[in-house]
């Protein structure tokens, strides 16, 4: 492990040296957690499992190594306030909701937004106002919400307390947070960013600008998405002019467990302190392998591979390897099927779209042969060609009959598929991943939503968070005014 950028990751300093102690016998815990690093017990798995509380430091002088840790973070970014998750952005996206209004406050939010922003609301009682973004025909991808669009919403509810954004999308595409940015400024509102995806992001110059240096107010990051950080670490950042620093850290404290693993906060730090040391240099290097990996699959006829020159005038994340299958005729689900027989695993697989997630963990010698392996096994499924399509995640339209919070809470009954058109959603169902709910609470579900799950499901996507992922019954709301 290098030094020269170590100091400057307080938590991951403090995990090493509770390793090194642990290790020589000078530590020896009576805290949680119960295994006491005992590899007797259940095995490995329990090694360098370190909680915060009595394991980076004793239980009264853990909150301020923390707090250290984050200012650092937040003076890199420029930010006023900064707050380390081991809940994952779901947790982030969930204490933003909470942070913004009160319950009954309307919000405007981009509907592609991941379940953690609907079931934010939810929480929060917030009322939305849904905005779409457009949609790229030569691919079926979805563009990054337009600023004309958010200024509509705010314009037809000036009431609006604040803007939910995803950017980047699960497939790479980033609206321009700074136009953005500049017309919920004059309007008055925060702009929050679910940025899950895009903890690399203004990293390197070929990469789009950081959503909170292009001003966002508060943005979400998933440090163990595109950074060497542990499973559910997570950063939330913000500005505070626009939003209040006790509503902040009360909304995050809420919704945070109270026995935090040091390890994952200790990963975070460590990747920040890393990437921000050598960040050129490492993200320069996984940029040109991901594009090495484009050439190499740019021979496969039909195939397509969007990068930087795709959208126009819209960025998308060079570093996203994102292959589309519509004219080669695959099936993405079958090609993945052959893949994890061959031991490659992929972030997303479906029938037009894979999506094989590259960190700065992979090498050269990787990618070449994740690129090699790509290709054979399309070309061995190779088909009629289809026509390309937008999935349905990205094209979703939602009359919300009911607020979020008020459907989640009401009466329900399981309703058979096939008469559910025209009753309200009580529950969340979504394709897995991207994770964009189809359906979500308070909703008014229609055959098209009922068709394009039946659609996914047939293709073989995971269908998740279903009451009954069969899709034999849906749950809705029991009864309401004006509905059947």
């Amino acid at each position: 492990m290098d030094a020269d950028w170590l100091d400057d990751a307080p938590l991951l300093r403090a995990w090493v040296d509770a390793q090194r102690r642990l290790r020589s016998g000078v530590l020896r815990p009576f805290t949680i957690p119960g295994h006491k690093h005992d590899v007797d017990l259940v095995g490995e798995i329990v090694t360098g499992d370190v909680p915060l509380y009595g394991g980076l430091a004793p239980v009264r002088e853990a909150d301020a190594l923390v707090r250290r840790a984050e200012a650092r973070a937040a003076e890199r970014l420029g930010a006023d306030w900064c707050r380390y998750s081991v809940g994952g952005s779901t947790h982030g996206n969930q204490a933003l909701a909470l942070a913004v209004g009160e319950p009954g406050d309307t919000v405007v939010v981009d509907r592609t937004s991941h379940r953690s922003v609907l079931l934010g609301l939810v929480l929060a009682g917030l009322r939305p106002v849904w905005v779409h973004p457009t949609i790229h025909e030569p691919t079926g991808l979805p563009l990054g919400l337009a600023a004309t669009t958010v200024a509509d919403a705010l314009r037809g509810h000036p009431e609006a307390r604040a803007v939910f954004v995803t950017s980047p999308s699960y497939v790479g595409t980033c609206a321009d947070v700074a136009a953005l940015a500049e017309v919920t400024r004059a309007a008055g509102v925060p702009l929050v960013v679910d940025a899950a995806w895009g903890a690399h992001l203004g990293r390197h110059p070929d990469l789009p600008e950081h959503p909170f240096a292009a001003g966002a107010d508060a943005v979400v990051t998933s440090a163990h998405k595109t950074l060497p950080a542990l499973n559910q670490g997570a950063v939330v950042v913000a500005r505070t002019g626009l939003l209040a620093r006790d509503r902040l850290d009360r909304a995050m404290d809420v919704t945070a467990t109270t026995s935090p693993s040091g390890a994952i906060l200790a990963s975070i730090d460590g990747a920040l302190a890393l990437t921000a040391a050598r960040s050129e240099e490492l993200f320069g290097a996984l940029l040109a392998r991901v594009r090495r990996s484009r050439d190499v699959l740019r021979e496969v006829p039909g195939l397509v591979l969007p990068d930087a020159s795709t959208f126009g005038p819209v960025r998308f994340d060079d570093a996203k390897l994102l292959l589309l299958l519509a004219t080669t005729g695959a099936d993405g689900i079958a090609v993945d099927r052959d893949l994890g027989a061959a031991g490659y695993s992929l972030e997303m697989a479906d029938r037009d779209l894979l999506v094989p997630m590259v960190t700065l963990a992979d090498d050269d010698t990787v990618m070449q042969d994740l690129a090699d392996v790509l290709a054979s096994t399309i070309e061995r499924h190779r088909g009629e060609p289809r026509p390309v399509g937008a999935h349905a995640s990205w094209t979703v339209e939602a009359e919300q009959v009911l607020a979020p919070r008020e459907a989640f809470f009401a009466e329900r009954e399981p309703v058979p598929w096939g008469d559910a058109a025209g009753r309200v959603s009580a529950e969340v169902v979504a394709p897995y991943p991207p994770g964009v709910p189809l359906l979500a609470p308070g909703e008014r579900i229609t055959t098209a939503t009922l068709e394009a799950l039946r659609r996914a499901q047939s293709d073989g996507a995971r269908i998740a968070y279903a009451a009954d992922p069969t899709l034999a019954t849906v749950l809705a709301v029991r009864s309401v005014d004006g509905g059947p």
